[in-house]
């Protein structure tokens, strides 16, 4: 049973023009191949626009910025503290008005 959960899968993913094996948890295999798809598109999207100007490195950089701002832009978009608070703020004023009540 823990063996089972601790086994790995060997993949191997297409990133560009390259293939990179990695050993995974079968439950992940999904999102890592939709994470390689997202790379290998961007990099393509900035490949398309640099039209020789960039070299590859520059071009994985700008990759991974615009990835990572689309991470960045998601995780504040999820931000639940904001609504936790104010759901604290209401609690606090809905106990405080029900204690005054007599039943």
């Amino acid at each position: 049973m823990a063996g089972e959960k601790d086994e790995k899968l060997h993949i191997n993913l297409s990133v560009g023009d390259i293939v990179i094996p990695m050993r995974i948890y079968p439950e992940d295999e999904e999102m890592y191949r939709r994470a390689a798809k997202l790379v290998s598109s961007t990099v393509t999207n900035y490949t398309s626009r640099a039209q020789g100007t960039k070299g590859a490195v520059d071009i994985l950089y700008m990759a991974l910025i615009d990835i990572a701002l689309k991470y960045e832009r998601e995780s504040l978009r999820n931000d639940t503290a904001p609504f936790k608070d104010i759901l604290t703020k209401l609690t606090d004023e809905i106990e405080e008005a029900l204690s005054g009540q007599t039943v």
